[in-house]
């Protein structure tokens, strides 16, 4: 057994979702949170497959798709689909990303029995980005492993843009202060104890 599929058995618990017909899985200790799809805020200049940032409690999270990232059709935005907020570790680097979905189907336990190889053919995406696949029903579902998915540069990128975008809506939240006007000698001359005294 390799070392991913070693870290696989151990995680035990997975989320599955659904991207272009295909069912996937993530380990139940990356992920923080599931939420709706709601307004994403495009980056100029970021590979198509980054959908844009999202605020979540302040913190700005790039929003990746990860299916045109391996290459499968685009798919329309429905009701069902969400956002799963996932940390991955990047050459130690912890990292925050929301990964789009379009369907959360269930939580699932994974025996140490039931995680095999992925065969070098028949898959549609690279298989340095799984960590083994397991059986569910009459299909397989696929363990991705979210640490490879993306390069130390990619998400270097993200964050980076992620950072730009925060900054810019920091200067423009904050208040222009109006310039002082310029001040004379005679508007910085002490008062004198005769002003104001009638002659």
């Amino acid at each position: 057994m390799t070392t991913a599929m070693k870290e696989a058995v151990e995680q035990g618990q997975y989320l599955t979702f659904l991207l272009a017909g295909e069912e996937y899985a993530i380990g139940i200790l990356k992920v923080k949170e599931i939420i709706e799809y709601d307004t994403v805020t495009t980056v100029p200049k970021t590979p198509h497959w980054v959908q844009g940032v999202i605020n979540l409690r302040g913190a700005v999270v790039p929003v990746v798709d990860l299916g045109l990232k391996f290459g499968l059709e685009e798919r329309p935005v429905t009701k069902t689909t969400c956002i799963v907020i996932v940390e991955g570790q990047v050459e130690g680097q912890s990292t925050l990303m929301g990964v789009m979905a379009d369907a959360v189907s269930q939580v699932m336990d994974i025996a140490a029995g039931d995680v095999q190889e992925v065969p070098t053919f028949g898959t549609r995406i690279k298989v340095d980005y799984l960590q083994g696949m397991a059986q569910l029903g009459k299909k397989f579902v696929l363990l991705l492993d979210i640490d490879k998915v993306l390069s130390a540069d990619e998400v270097q990128d993200l964050t980076a843009a992620a950072t730009t975008l925060s900054e810019a809506e920091d200067n423009a939240a904050s208040p222009i202060l109006p310039e002082s006007a310029p001040t004379s000698d005679e508007d910085n001359r002490a008062p004198d104890a005769n002003d104001g005294v009638a002659e």
